[in-house]
């Protein structure tokens, strides 16, 4: 019998690679890393600050059926991505016992609830203040560094085949300098200097032997609850129709994400090897703003399922878990659960566009096959 040619070879790979990439991105990555705020923190916050409403029930009720230290009644984007690759939930950094995780394993999370981009000694100075914490972008880099890169002399070898999560970053220097009273415009100005931030925590994971590394966007905090409370009673001419969010507050996120995504491309220039994923959760989002029923959410967009925000907004000295705000029946039916955060229902609609959808830039699965193409050559 006849040997099958090298072409018809590598054409049948090809073809096996395409077909288990379209379903799962299982095997690409060994692990995943996790940077950002409460979008993606799985329990950071929780040993830093431990006296906080979200480490409290009813938080984590519905999947996790405890509190575990995620902004939400469930799953987060983190946990879903994870779900998707066949790996294990993303560990916090810090555990039970306040000690550090030290090794990769199949992931670590440096996320915390409440993270900026930039330092707090920046926003100290501009006036704007955060009540939850004062890790920064910055700051979860040279963890990352002094714990997995600490006794390795390239770190590239660890982290090559690692998933980066770069975590929603930069929205809560926006709502915090909201909540102090400043100017949207004054807010706009934030802007370039919050996307440099984030620019520049990219570019150094590039350069510590990071290959693949997903970059959300915002997202359209103008719908959020407490946003919606915060001012302009009921003129109507800043709200939109369809949605009911507010205009100026998601122009603020747009913008961010516009100046966000071209200097992203300004870095594929730089590093073409660096297989780099924007995330556009802004628009998977507003998908269910738009059409909250077709996605099973039956209350308002202005309600959150467990809401204190208004509490909150009026008097900061009373701890979230006496305050016996309200709890509804059925966490599915709302997008928002506690007024800044969303449920796991929305959280899972945001990731299945995010991982089957075209709402990353290139599409996630196209990075699997690109990292396994890659593997491929090597052999050619």
């Amino acid at each position: 019998m006849a040997r099958p040619s090298s072409s018809f070879t590598l054409f049948f790979i090809i073809l096996q690679l395409l077909w288990t990439c379209s379903l799962y991105a299982n095997g690409c990555y060994t692990s995943i890393i996790g940077f950002g705020d409460s979008l993606f923190d799985t329990g950071n916050l929780k040993q830093l600050n431990p006296q906080l409403g979200f480490f409290y029930p009813p938080y984590g009720e519905t999947f996790f059926h405890k509190p575990t230290g995620r902004a939400s009644n469930g799953r987060l984007i983190i946990d879903f991505i994870a779900e998707s690759l066949k790996l294990p939930f993303v560990p916090p950094f810090f555990d039970d016992n306040g000690s550090q995780k030290m090794e990769l394993g199949q992931g670590v999370n440096y996320a915390v609830i409440g993270a900026t981009a930039l330092d707090s000694s920046i926003l100290e100075a501009i006036g704007v203040h955060n009540k939850l914490t004062n890790v920064s972008s910055r700051v979860q880099l040279e963890w990352f560094k002094q714990s997995i890169c600490a006794n390795v002399s390239d770190c590239s070898h660890l982290i090559g085949d690692s998933l980066i999560l770069m975590g929603e970053t930069g929205m809560n220097e926006y709502i915090n300098a909201l909540e102090d009273g400043k100017s949207i415009d004054e807010v706009e100005t934030y802007v370039p200097f919050v996307v440099e931030a984030i620019i520049s925590a990219v570019n150094e994971l590039i350069e510590l032997g990071a290959k693949t590394i997903l970059v959300p966007g915002g997202l359209p905090m103008g719908c959020f609850p407490m946003i919606l409370k915060l001012d302009y009673g009921y003129d109507k001419t800043k709200y939109d129709n369809i949605t009911g969010c507010l205009f100026q507050f998601n122009k603020i996120a747009e913008y961010h994400n516009e100046l966000l995504m071209k200097e992203l491309n300004k870095i594929r220039e730089l590093y073409p090897e660096a297989n780099l994923l924007y995330a556009d959760i802004y628009n998977a989002a507003m998908q269910f703003y738009r059409s909250p029923k077709k996605y099973g959410f039956t209350n308002e967009v202005s309600k959150a399922c467990y809401d204190f925000t208004w509490v909150l907004r009026y008097n900061d000295s009373v701890s979230w878990w006496d305050l016996s705000p309200t709890l509804c029946d059925n966490p599915d039916t709302y997008i928002s659960w506690d007024g800044t955060h969303l449920t796991e229902a929305a959280y899972k609609i945001i990731s299945k566009s995010l991982l089957q959808g075209p709402y990353t830039v290139p599409q996630f699965y196209s990075s699997c096959l690109l990292k396994e193409m890659d593997v491929l050559s090597s052999f050619m």
